[in-house]
């Protein structure tokens, strides 16, 4: 048997988490089988369905890597398909138009309510004569289309994931509504019918999403059945919840993966992280691999039935891990648009390639997340610099501004800057003031960054020094030290 799986996300919001974790999951069971990942846009709401949240759900699976191999197929050019399957299930006698109101619904459920019994259809229309429905139609009644749930049915499954399920049909609500009325007869059909007519369409062999499509698993089962279809194995994983564990929401900062992607998180170690929600590789303490690897021993006997606990602090680690063993010209890549979209001007002439990778090298071992250069490399771009309070304070202790003018007067020498001829000035200036090394070293740093913590003191001043930055900015120092 050839494996086909699929995804199938719905385009009334950005691609969540949760819905990237199950493609990532279907996607490696496809690439561990030699199989097919298929992807389908579930458009069929045509009030919340927007084309921007399709493209935004396109991007992120392949900014992911999770490349598809047939589609996307949207479900809203195949409403033909949809109908002629309605059709099919009228003509055998198992679904029927049901012209109940709402107001006669809710008029159920209330009594429902009052008896304490769960809310249900009471399939009132199923048996329907002629006569009664042409009434009905004369009345202007709209209706929909409901399939027939045998109350007195069980329905078993084996699922890849939690083992032997069992539901009773007297617990699915009553016959399902399966598509909507229109005015030139069958409609918008419902996600329960729609999804089973696709998968029977596409030939898909197994079903894997999230523990909270099992109640309709029941339903779906009954479907492939009236059709006479071949019903698909079911894998339902387990969901991801916050620290509390509760199910994950916007409510715990996180949202869709163009939001982790603007956090400064690298699609390598997101969709690491996200394989590891869930599921743990032969040997549980192997933590970094690509998603081919994880590809070649993914299996479902090691995916968790219990809910799988986001935690930040590991997937900031494993991002991490994949920054430091970055190459130093993909690194400077990733990180050209950030400083871009934080407003820093990368003059061509003065930012060269060559100076941007130095500077990359020079912070990427301190960067857990891409966005933390922001921060890390502000004193690089730009003429003028803000002095923090910390700075201040230090360029005001007794033999700073000493330290300043000592450093500009060897400067003045016109002695090339390097980081031998650097580490010199600095000893010189130590001997010429007698001062300790740590005096120089963060009155320099003070002056020419505004901070009393960042990188490597003498790569900094050099890469400032290129730019023609560090004498105006000691300087400076002096000179505003005066007015602090």
């Amino acid at each position: 048997m050839t494996v086909r799986v699929r995804i199938a996300p719905s385009p009334t919001g950005s691609l969540h988490i949760g819905t990237a974790r199950t493609a990532v999951f279907n996607w490696l069971f496809a690439r561990h089988h030699g199989g097919t990942f298929i992807l389908r846009i579930e458009d069929t709401d045509e009030e919340r369905s927007r084309a921007e949240f399709t493209d935004n759900i396109l991007d992120g699976l392949r900014w992911l890597g999770l490349t598809w191999d047939e589609g996307p197929f949207f479900q809203s050019q195949r409403l033909d398909i949809y109908k002629q399957a309605v059709q099919k299930l009228l003509d055998k006698g198992l679904a029927y138009r049901c012209y109940t109101t709402a107001e006669e619904l809710d008029t159920l459920r209330e009594l429902q309510k009052a008896k304490g019994d769960a809310p249900r259809y009471d399939n009132r229309h199923r048996n329907l004569t002629p006569q009664q429905e042409a009434a009905f139609q004369a009345e202007g009644r709209s209706f929909v289309i409901r399939f027939q749930i045998d109350d007195g049915r069980e329905i078993r499954w084996h699922d890849l994931v939690r083992g032997e399920m069992v539901w009773q049909g007297r617990d699915l609500g009553g016959d399902m509504v399966i598509a909507r009325a229109a005015e030139d007869g069958v409609g918008q059909p419902l996600y329960n019918f729609a999804v089973v007519v696709d998968d029977m369409d596409m030939d898909i062999t197994q079903v894997i999403r999230g523990e909270d499509h099992i109640a309709n698993t029941a339903k779906q089962i009954l479907l492939y059945e009236a059709f006479g279809a071949k019903v698909p194995e079911f894998a339902h994983t387990p969901l991801i919840l916050n620290q509390e564990g509760r199910k994950l929401s916007k409510r715990d900062g996180v949202t869709s993966i163009s939001d982790f992607q603007q956090m400064g998180f690298t699609p390598e170690a997101l969709v690491n992280y996200m394989t590891l929600l869930g599921w743990s590789p032969v040997d549980s303490t192997q933590e970094i691999f690509s998603l081919a690897g994880a590809a070649q021993q993914f299996g479902f006997e090691r995916v968790n039935k219990a809910g799988a606990k986001f935690d930040w602090a590991k997937l900031d680690w494993i991002n991490s891990q994949y920054i430091h063993a970055m190459p130093v010209n993909k690194l400077t890549d990733m990180l050209i648009p950030i400083w871009e979209a934080a407003g820093y001007k990368l003059d061509g002439k003065r930012h060269e390639r060559a100076w941007l990778e130095q500077l990359t090298g020079l912070i990427g071992a301190s960067l857990t997340r891409l966005t933390d250069a922001v921060a890390m490399t502000k004193p690089f771009f730009g003429d003028t610099i803000e002095f923090q309070p910390e700075a201040t304070t230090q360029l005001q202790q007794p033999g700073s501004v000493t330290v300043l003018e000592e450093v500009l007067k060897i400067l003045a020498q016109g002695q090339e800057l390097t980081e031998a001829s650097a580490q010199d000035i600095i000893k010189q200036v130590m001997k010429a003031q007698n001062l300790k090394k740590g005096v120089v070293m963060k009155a320099l740093r003070s002056a020419i960054s505004g901070e009393v913590h960042g990188p490597d003191l003498i790569q900094s001043w050099l890469l400032l020094n290129q730019l023609g930055l560090d004498q105006p900015r000691l300087q400076n120092a002096i000179t505003a030290q005066a007015n602090f």
